[in-house]
Order: C-alpha cells, then sequence, then structure tokens
C-alpha cells in the first residue's frame, strides 16, 4: 500500500516525483466531497485540481452524489485516488456512508492514495487532528477514521488561514493524541511505502513524537484548557 499525504496537493517538484516515481503513466479519480460542505470562494480546490491534471488526466468522482455502481468503476480506472480536502468530519461520514472506506484496502492494492489536508487526515485511526475535534475541551473525543496509518497528520502548519496550527499551540494539543503526530505545512507531504512513512518537503514540519498521558496530567491538561477558555469568553473588563 502507498500513500501520500499532503496539506496542500501537489505543491511542489518534490511531491511530484514521488507520484512520477511510483506510476509512469497516471490517471487520477478525484474525490471533492469534502469541499462539499465548505462555502466561498473554492480557489484551493481548483488549484489543486489544475495541479493534478498538469500530471495526467483528471476524473472528478463526488462519492456524496453518485451511487457505488458509478463511482467504483471510475475509480477501478485510476491509477492515483486523490481524496480533497474540506470538512473532516463529512467526508469520513461519506466514506463510511457510500463504502468507500470497504472498499479502498483492495482498491490501493495496485492504486495510490493521495490524501489533501482532510484527505490525509482520515487516514489515521481517529479524527483527532481534524479542527474540531483537535481544539475541543473535551479530552478524547472521537470519530474512527479509515486506519490506513498508525500516526496522525495535521496540515497547514504555519498557514495565515490557519492561525492556531502552530509549534506552541501543538505542544499541547499533542498530548490528545495516543500515537505519533506529523504537523507539515503546505509545502511538505508523508510518504507511506511498506507501512513505514518518511517526508518528502520543500517547507517545514514537526514530528510530535507518542506520548504516555497518565490521569494526573489529563486532568491537570484539561483544567488548563477549561480556565483559559473561561477566562477569555467570560472576564470582560
Amino acid at each position: 500500500m502507498r500513500l501520500l499525504l499532503t496539506s496542500n496537493g501537489i505543491a511542489n517538484k518534490s511531491i511530484a516525483k514521488v507520484l512520477r516515481g511510483w506510476v509512469k503513466d497516471i490517471r487520477f479519480a478525484f474525490i471533492p466531497t469534502a469541499a462539499n460542505m465548505v462555502d466561498g470562494d473554492k480557489h484551493w480546490l481548483i488549484t489543486d485540481l489544475v495541479n493534478c491534471r498538469k500530471l495526467g488526466p483528471v476524473d472528478i468522482v463526488d462519492i456524496a452524489a453518485v451511487g457505488k455502481k458509478t463511482w467504483l468503476p471510475r475509480l477501478k480506472k485510476a491509477n492515483i485516488i486523490v481524496v480533497g480536502g474540506g470538512d473532516t468530519k463529512y467526508l469520513m461520514s461519506w466514506m463510511s456512508k457510500s463504502g468507500l472506506k470497504k472498499e479502498l484496502p483492495r482498491l490501493l492494492k495496485t492504486r495510490v492514495y493521495m490524501g489533501i489536508s482532510a484527505g490525509s487526515i482520515i487516514t489515521g485511526k481517529t479524527l483527532n487532528a481534524s479542527s474540531e475535534f483537535l481544539y475541543d475541551t473535551k479530552y478524547g473525543a472521537r470519530v474512527a477514521g479509515l486506519g490506513l496509518v498508525d500516526f496522525a497528520v495535521r496540515p497547514h502548519l504555519n498557514s495565515p488561514s490557519f492561525p492556531k496550527v502552530k509549534d506552541k499551540v501543538l505542544k499541547k494539543l499533542c498530548l490528545k493524541f495516543d500515537c505519533t503526530l506529523y504537523a507539515i505545512d503546505d509545502e511538505t507531504a508523508i510518504k507511506v511505502e511498506h507501512g513505514k512513512p518518511s517526508v518528502v518537503s520543500e517547507g517545514k514540519w514537526i514530528l510530535y513524537p507518542k506520548r504516555r498521558l497518565t490521569e494526573k496530567r489529563l486532568t491537570e491538561f484539561e483544567t488548563k484548557i477549561r480556565v483559559k477558555k473561561f477566562t477569555r469568553k467570560n472576564l470582560r473588563f
């Protein structure tokens, strides 16, 4: 199984080189489903599609819009399945509802999986690296992911569009994870081959090793977050 987990798609030559090295005659199937719940200008989605098209033909397959009899044959025609960014929880919901979650292990025996943002996050065991869970004061709020990898990915490190995704914040929040956490910027990807991850980057990334969280430290961690939230939200001077 080969996966390329990105923050921003095929953002540079190093990321493109990995795909070219894996697949000679590239044919993409692009799943834009996560973008369905995001309003506003979709320049980022258009850019992702254009960058894919530079390497090969692109079919767009929305698993929330068509049934399995339609999407499965089209995914089988591709040799790289791209799962795009947007609403992580919505995307994971449709991965399960559509039946693609069950089909993926078979498809990926002969195809590459490329994730973009939400599409990268869902490959872990849980969605804890997604914004709606990462900043939740209820520790341990879990929604199951695809379980394709044994680490977590937090995209958009140091991005102006995601002001909380910085080292000083993630150093504390990484305690929420019972696995290794990779924080990657928009010029970085995690390459996974034969179950072994490696970093491909023309930017910056941070590895937060798995840390054991004792019950005492967990209580202290939750208390600090709640106090901080209460102070900012309720004390007006």
